[in-house]
């Protein structure tokens, strides 16, 4: 009859009483020190020998056996969110005890019972205590109840049950129920912080009907216990249906609240989960977490791969919690998918710290690669957190502020974000602008200009770097910074990368046709560096065009270059094996090595323009770009200098040796018309600039 034992579906929760707060150990020695002095009285006090010298001596010990098979095999009854109640069928037969056997043996039958159970669970102390007085003093209740409805003593021996003791029975096996419920309301209470009314409340609204039909079943074998031993073991049959059904219905509540893929709950589960650890009154918090990049597994590696990798996922997210359940805001955390490559935890405690703490521990779990098969994987993720009061007081609204939060943190590329106002009105309008950019990749409206790199000894043409603009019918000129991330983190940057290199190309196709010799350089996300099938993309479209691959630059970030660097090193060498040329953009200002570049056979370093740009007045700066063109020039590879702004700045540069240079000085973004002109006037004899040439004594 372990009414009190609740249970949580996720691998490693704890089972029991949460760990004990303050008034935890004094709630439960006191309930102890209670249920001693009625287990004493009783015991002292009821006639033993009524009962072995009475024909119910038969019937008690089969209720009595029942009893125990009924506490050890309770059933598992799903409440409103993942956790289910073990409500043991020994509680009909503890009330039929009471009047057939008296209350001592109801007593002393169940309080055996519980003890087996708490053994075999391997259950605490204070569980294993709480138990068993709780126990005690809720069937005291019921032989006290009964005994004044009844008017007969329930510590003389069994007594006769008719129909007119029925209702005194259910009567006192709902006083026996309703004690329990309190007891058990004052532990949750106690343990939860949460208010009694509100847990006792929730608690008797669930119980209310499984209670009905048990105490039902006691009153019934407690009449039946008259007629003999065959009526008893008919009555078994139907609870061994109670049982069947129970089990299935509670298997087919698990299934609709279950994820297939990896066993975690799905997002029904997460909205129960929350809204009740809200209803409880406490500070829920819950973190959204999204797998960076993972529609790359699937296009690169297959589906199947991609299925094994959130598996995996799901259980470092589950172990992670696991690791932290001695702290109490997190014991009764669970982990959730939502789909997709989405997960979600719910804190149910602990306010807007707890929830960002428990965001940092999920992703603190993926920091090591994950082992499928053959293949180590890197799993980076962003995640965002939104906790109520602060953040919405229902599951939806904070689902969809963590939601907004987990976008900005895409957006910015910072991991962990927590959830303000002000990103709400900000995510309303880069929905919009994301769906016009969707549109505009369908529709051609991007548009592709070409900035010169030149020649700084000669002043002419050596290549080109594609840009991708956007001029938005209402808005006007989008700035690349402002959607380029959008593409970056929505997954639209392929199609707006393929409209580029597809653009640049067919301009490059006509400036060759012209007879002109020169490169093309494409800007790469760090997401085409784990597309495995990047390289077959890039072969088709030079194909398309008819442009020898050597004519191609594909530029890439340090920052991209070392997310993922086993595959980014194999997708580069892939490209480099086509006969592309690879470039470092922006070298300088992340952390790779030339040593490492070098290990991934890089073609080309662009120093960045927060280098080039203060050279001439920054010593250090001056030192940085200096050493940068003489160890690449050592290593063999190709510089350009990003940023200049005027002609003092290409001199250094030359005096450097820097071969190739980039910036408004030597050239702004502009159509491949103007670049086609250019060219052409390039090719065009220069004219003498007018000098005195009159020889000397002329």
């Amino acid at each position: 009859m372990d009414l009190t034992e609740h249970h949580d579906d996720r691998p490693g929760a704890p089972a029991g009483v949460p760990g004990p707060p303050a008034l935890l150990v004094p709630y439960v020695l006191a309930l102890t020190v209670l249920a001693a002095v009625a287990l004493c009285a009783v015991t002292a006090t009821n006639r033993w020998g009524a009962l072995l010298a009475s024909p119910a001596l038969v019937p008690a010990v089969l209720l009595g056996a029942a009893a125990v098979a009924g506490e050890l095999r309770p059933l598992a009854i799903p409440r409103a969110s993942h956790a289910h109640e073990a409500v043991a069928v020994s509680t009909p037969f503890v009330l039929a005890l009471v009047p057939v056997a008296g209350l001592g043996p109801a007593l002393l039958v169940q309080l055996a019972a519980s003890l087996a159970d708490d053994l075999r669970q391997r259950r605490g102390l204070l569980k294993t205590a709480f138990n068993s007085s709780q126990y005690v003093l809720s069937i005291s209740v019921c032989g006290a109840v009964l005994g004044a409805l009844d008017g007969r003593g329930v510590l003389d021996g069994p007594l006769d049950v008719g129909p007119r003791d029925l209702l005194p029975l259910l009567a006192a096996g709902l006083a026996m129920v309703l004690t329990n419920r309190l007891l058990v309301a004052g532990v949750v209470a106690v343990a939860s912080g949460a208010p009694l009314l509100l847990v006792l409340r929730d608690d008797v609204r669930w119980s209310f009907t499984s209670q009905v039909v048990l105490l039902s079943l006691g009153a019934l074998a407690a009449e039946l216990a008259g007629t003999g031993v065959v009526a008893l073991v008919l009555l078994c049959l139907p609870v061994a249906a109670i049982h069947v059904t129970t089990a299935v219905a509670y298997q087919h509540v698990r299934d609709a609240s279950k994820d297939p893929l990896t066993g975690l709950g799905n997002r029904e589960r997460l909205f129960d989960e929350l809204e009740a650890a809200l209803r409880s009154g406490r500070d829920a918090g819950v973190v959204v977490l999204d797998l960076d990049h993972f529609k790359d597994v699937n296009d690169s590696l297959g589906h199947p791969v991609g299925d094994e990798l959130l598996r995996a996922v799901a259980a470092r997210l589950v172990a992670g919690q696991d690791r932290e359940q001695d702290r109490e805001q997190d014991r009764d955390a669970v982990v959730c998918r939502l789909g997709g490559d989405e997960f979600a935890v719910v804190v149910p405690d602990g306010g807007p710290a707890a929830a960002e703490a428990a965001a940092h521990r999920l992703q603190e779990a993926l920091q090591e690669p994950v082992r499928i098969g053959a293949l180590e994987l890197l799993v980076r993720s962003s995640a965002g957190v939104a906790s109520a009061p602060d953040h919405g007081a229902d599951a939806a609204t904070l689902v969809k502020n963590a939601d907004v939060a987990l976008y900005r943190a895409k957006l910015e590329r910072d991991g962990t974000a927590v959830y303000s106002p002000d990103l709400s009105v900000n995510s309303v309008e880069r929905l919009s602008l994301l769906a016009d950019l969707r549109g505009a990749i369908g529709t051609g409206d991007l548009a592709v200009a070409y900035q010169p790199q030149v020649d700084l000894a000669t002043g002419r043409l050596d290549a080109v770097e594609a840009l991708v603009r956007w001029n938005h019918p209402v808005l006007g000129p989008v700035p690349p910074d402002r959607f380029i991330p959008l593409a970056e983190n929505s997954g639209l940057i392929a199609g707006v990368t393929a409209h580029v290199l597809d653009t640049g190309l067919a301009a490059l196709a006509r400036w060759r046709a012209d007879g002109h010799d020169l490169r093309l350089a494409v800007n790469l996300s760090a997401r085409h560096l784990s597309d495995l099938a990047l390289p077959a993309r890039v072969t088709a479209a030079l194909a398309a065009h008819g442009v020898p691959a050597g004519s191609l630059v594909l530029e890439v970030t340090e920052t991209g270059l070392l997310a993922d660097p086993a595959r980014a090193q194999e997708v580069v060498a892939a490209l480099r094996a086509l006969g592309t040329s690879v470039s470092v953009d922006d070298y300088g200002t992340g952390h790779a090595s030339l040593g490492y570049l070098r290990g991934l056979e890089v073609d080309e370093l662009k120093i960045d323009r927060s280098f080039v740009g203060a050279m001439l007045t920054d010593a250090t700066d001056h030192v940085i770009v200096r050493s940068t063109v003489q160890l690449a020039h050592d290593l063999g590879l190709r510089v350009v200098a990003e940023g200049i702004e005027d002609a003092a700045t290409v001199e250094a540069l030359r005096t450097l040796g820097c071969r190739v240079g980039q910036g408004y000085h030597l050239g702004r973004p502009t159509t491949s018309q103007e670049i086609g002109d250019r060219l052409v006037a390039e090719r065009l004899p220069r004219v003498p600039t007018q000098a005195s040439t009159t020889p000397a004594g002329g």
